[in-house]
């Protein structure tokens, strides 16, 4: 079941109000899920129900994407404030330093999540903030080529091509290694998702000055990288397995950028495995 919840963040001026939608199911060790720039929490629909066996499971729209509304003005889309957030996010949840789990954007920030000591294990999927200039450069000006298609197609021409594989392909094939096997209504969610997303920019923009060059001592911690990602190309994890010398590196075979489609039983594994 969906949900909001309003927590009080600080700000320059003074304390200010976030609110963020999240879903809520199952039974078990809390586990967090975060997901990527431009996208939603439905992105690890594929998954929700295999961990919630085992896992009480809290999908997150982050600020600005999904149904969170934005950040209010003066507080900013960058990696200080989003820890802020999610720290305040787990405290208004009743969460005492959960699992975490997150894909690309929400990788780094399950990180960083796990660098300031706010969860207990970290598993991030294709997290980013492992790229060189030219890899974040390619990624940043796909990300936005994405949007820009996604905010000039008429929702009829998108309804249309969601229900072929061909067009599912054209659509997502950038994210995903099996675009075909995504359903038609994800599709068409997520490409709605990401033409309304207000915090994009402002994320995006945040994004160019970052990299992640710290350990995460002390707490498990899992890296898994599809084999096949167009996105954040699967060398970015050898970087990750460096910065972070006790990571568990993990391959995710047939799968692209975002994984949870494309391999749901393999994924469900891995974050299983990371938040035990």
């Amino acid at each position: 079941m969906s949900a909001t919840v309003s927590f009080q963040v600080p700000a320059p001026h003074g304390p200010s109000e976030v609110t963020v939608s999240y879903a809520r199911v199952g039974r078990g060790e809390p586990l967090v899920l975060l997901h990527g720039i431009g996208h939603h929490r439905q992105a690890w629909d594929p998954v929700v129900d295999i961990l919630a066996t085992e896992r009480e499971v809290i999908a997150v729209d982050l600020p600005g994407f999904g149904a969170s509304p934005g950040l209010p003005d003066g507080l900013a889309y960058d990696l200080p404030t989003t820890n802020a957030v999610l720290g305040a996010l787990f405290e208004a949840l009743e969460l005492d330093r959960p699992h975490v789990a997150g894909n690309s954007l929400g990788g780094l920030l399950a990180l960083e999540l796990g660098r300031e000591k706010l969860v207990r294990s970290v598993t991030a999927l294709s997290p980013a903030g492992f790229w060189s200039q030219a890899e974040r450069r390619y990624a940043f000006a796909v990300l936005l080529g994405m949007r820009g298609i996604a905010r000039r197609l008429p929702p009829p021409v998108v309804t249309g091509l969601s229900r072929t594989a061909a067009g599912r392909t054209a659509l997502t094939s950038t994210i995903y290694a099996r675009p075909a096997r995504r359903s038609p209504d994800a599709v068409v969610a997520e490409t709605r998702a990401l033409a309304a997303a207000t915090g994009f920019t402002a994320t995006l923009r945040a994004g160019a000055a970052v990299r992640f060059t710290d350990g995460v001592p002390g707490l498990p911690v899992t890296v898994a990288w599809g084999a096949r990602d167009r996105l954040l190309v699967p060398r970015q994890g050898i970087r990750a397995k460096r910065l972070i010398p006790h990571a568990r590196l993990v391959r995710l075979p047939g799968c692209g950028h975002v994984p949870m489609n494309d391999d749901p039983a393999l994924v469900a594994r891995v974050l299983l495995d990371g938040s035990r």
